[in-house]
C-alpha cells in the first residue's frame, strides 16, 4: 500500500501528473476538485455547498471536505494505493487523513510537492479558464485569492510532513515528461 500527496497551487499541473503516477504505479486517483465538480454538476446538496465556496475562490470547509474522502476511499478497499489530490489542504485536513488512515494500518508515505513561480501559474489558470468553463480560472482576483488561501492553509503542510520526512519538493516548470520523470524518481526511492 502507498499512499502519496500530490500537492502544489492551482495550475501547477496536479491533475495532469496525477493521471501519469496513478497509471505508471497503480494507484487510485482521489482528486477532491474532481469529486467536488460532480457533485456540483448533479446538483447533490454537497456540491451545491462546494459550489457556494469554490466560485469565490475559498476552499471547501475542513468537515465537509473531510468527509467525501473517507466515503470514497472506503469504496475502494483493494486498491494498491491512493493518490490525493487536492487533500489534505489544511492541517486539520492532514492530521484527519493520519488519523483515518490509521485506522486501516495505513499512512501516508509521501507528499510531493508541484513548486512553480505564482506568475507562470496565473498565466496557465487563465489559458485554462478559456476552455474549462471554470469561473474560478478566468479572473485573476479569484486566482490570486486562491493562492493566499493556499499560502495562508495549506503551505504549513510542507512543515508538518517535513517533520516526518515524508516531504519533497519538485519543480514543477518544464515539459510533462521531465516534470513526470522527477516525480517517478520521488515515487522510486519510497
Amino acid at each position: 500500500m502507498i499512499n502519496i500527496v500530490l500537492f502544489g497551487k492551482p495550475g501547477a499541473g496536479k491533475g495532469t501528473q496525477a493521471e501519469f503516477l496513478k497509471e505508471r504505479y497503480n494507484l487510485t486517483h482521489l482528486s477532491t476538485g474532481d469529486i467536488f465538480r460532480f457533485n456540483i454538476k448533479n446538483e447533490t446538496e454537497l456540491g451545491k455547498l462546494a459550489k457556494s465556496y469554490m466560485d469565490n475562490g475559498d476552499l471547501v470547509p475542513d468537515q465537509v471536505t473531510i468527509k467525501i474522502l473517507e466515503d470514497t476511499v472506503n469504496k475502494n478497499p483493494n486498491t494498491k494505493g491512493f493518490l490525493f489530490d487536492g487533500f489534505p489542504r489544511t492541517l486539520a485536513q492532514a492530521e484527519a487523513l493520519d488519523a483515518f488512515l490509521s485506522t486501516k494500518n495505513w499512512e501516508v508515505a509521501a507528499t510531493i510537492a508541484l513548486e512553480a513561480d505564482d506568475e507562470i501559474l496565473i498565466q496557465r489558470l487563465l489559458e485554462r479558464g478559456k476552455t474549462s468553463g471554470r469561473p474560478d480560472d478566468q479572473d485573476q482576483v479569484k486566482i490570486r485569492n486562491r493562492y493566499q488561501e493556499y499560502n495562508e492553509k495549506t503551505a504549513p503542510l510542507m512543515e508538518y510532513y517535513n517533520k516526518q520526512n515524508k516531504f519533497y519538493p519538485v519543480n514543477g516548470i518544464g515539459t510533462i515528461a521531465e516534470i513526470t520523470e522527477r516525480l517517478s524518481a520521488v515515487v522510486e526511492r519510497l
